[in-house]
């Protein structure tokens, strides 16, 4: 009988060796996309997306088979002036489209290094969705000391063009490339 529960477990060892990713949903409190734009050779231009959700089915035993999937709604957009605000969502910019809708769902990761990746994905802008890849680095993964649950921390960037999108408005005097750098924490989820 001994020998029949050895043989048993031993046969189900390789089954719980093909862990399924684990499904971690974003802090919204500590996930924020900020982007940045040359404005006419003078300033630099920033705004910010904060506070949204989102999904990463995380497999850390073989982290190109995880995946991220997020959301959010292009007027929440922060630019520390309500008049550039204003200028964004009038149709020179979003207001031209229906769909205020911004969304990345991932494709594919390749596996770089101990702990970074390329992310290929679909975003969808301004009603427009381009494949656009993120240069990602896993921050820290571990118990987070106050909540005292499983907690991933990302960081990111990637340039997007703005015409890609339909937004390419004063290019090139306001630089159509875009720089986006993305910081993310997300807790497992219950």
């Amino acid at each position: 009988m001994k020998s029949l529960a050895l043989a048993g477990a031993v046969a189900l060892a390789p089954i719980a060796a093909f862990a399924a990713p684990e499904s971690y949903v974003f802090d919204a409190s500590h996930t924020q996309i900020v982007f940045s734009y040359n404005h006419l050779g003078f300033s630099t231009g920033y705004g910010m997306f904060g506070g949204f959700e989102g999904e990463i089915q995380y497999d850390a035993e073989d982290p190109a088979a995880s995946s991220v999937t997020t959301s959010w709604d292009v007027t929440t957009m922060l630019t520390g002036w309500e008049g550039r605000y204003e200028h964004f969502m009038s149709d020179d910019f979003f207001g031209a489209s229906d769909d205020k809708t911004v969304s990345f769902t991932s494709k594919s990761i390749e596996v770089t290094g101990d702990d970074t990746g390329l992310i290929t994905g679909d975003l969808t802008l301004n009603g427009v969705t381009k494949e656009v890849v993120l240069d990602a680095v896993l921050t820290q993964a571990g118990d987070h000391p106050m909540e005292g649950k499983p907690w991933l921390g990302f960081h990111a960037t990637t340039t997007l063009i703005r015409s890609d999108y339909n937004l390419g408005m004063f290019a090139p005097y306001v630089s159509d490339e875009v720089e986006v750098e993305i910081s993310i924490e997300a807790m497992k989820a219950e």
